[in-house]
């Protein structure tokens, strides 16, 4: 199964580059990665079950200089498939986050 993620900075309306993201199961990290100029990871694997995103947003924004509510956003999915592919976007600002199943 292939995951990839994006990240938007909705209150600037560009990708949010330079986010650390963990990909976890059971307490596991799987990989880790950080997001490129266009907000994107792509090309991570994993298995069916359970699974856990972790972004470091409080980072993200205190690089910025810029005072956030959240300092990560943990997306918990899971993979009934591992044939298909999945795709898990963040649309952040300082005081609200949302998420969905892309594609």
């Amino acid at each position: 199964m292939s995951l990839s993620t994006h990240v938007l900075d909705a209150a600037l309306g560009r990708p949010a580059a330079g986010v650390t993201v963990r990909l976890e199961r059971d307490g596991e990290v799987l990989a880790e990665g950080v997001t490129d100029a266009d907000g994107r990871i792509a090309g991570w694997t994993c298995g069916a079950g359970a699974h856990r995103l972790v972004f470091e947003t409080g980072d993200y924004f205190a690089a910025r200089a810029v005072d956030a509510f959240y300092p990560r956003v943990s997306i918990d999915f899971t993979v009934a498939d591992p044939g298909e592919h999945h795709h898990v976007p963040l649309l952040l600002s300082p005081f609200a986050y949302s998420t969905y199943r892309g594609s």
